[in-house]
């Protein structure tokens, strides 16, 4: 379905999670973060492309992986995206939410 981040159209599924990685960019990351109340940083913004990085090379995401990605440890993953860091951060890097999020 389409609706309106950042002021532009984007596809999105019933989740909120884009469906096409190409129309992502730091606006509509920071529009998603304020809906789950994260003021993004730029320590966020390496999180978020990592995992972007990630996805485009086919990686099966996982909170295990981000923690021993050398990009985050999970403590610090759980306090920039606190209540689910996997399942936000993802949305905010606009990839689909990993399999392994519930």
């Amino acid at each position: 379905m389409e609706t309106l981040i950042a002021n532009r159209p984007v596809e999105v599924n019933e989740q909120g999670y884009l469906l096409d990685m190409e129309q992502w960019d730091k606006e509509i990351a920071k529009s998603i973060a304020a809906e789950e109340e994260i003021d993004l940083t730029d320590r966020h913004f390496e999180i978020l492309d990592y995992l972007r990085e990630e996805q485009v090379k086919g990686t099966a995401l996982s909170i295990r992986r981000v923690g021993k990605s050398g990009v985050v440890d999970i403590k610090e993953f759980y306090q920039l995206f606190p209540g689910g860091p996997l399942k936000k951060a993802s949305r905010c890097a606009g990839i689909p939410k990993p399999a392994s999020c519930i």
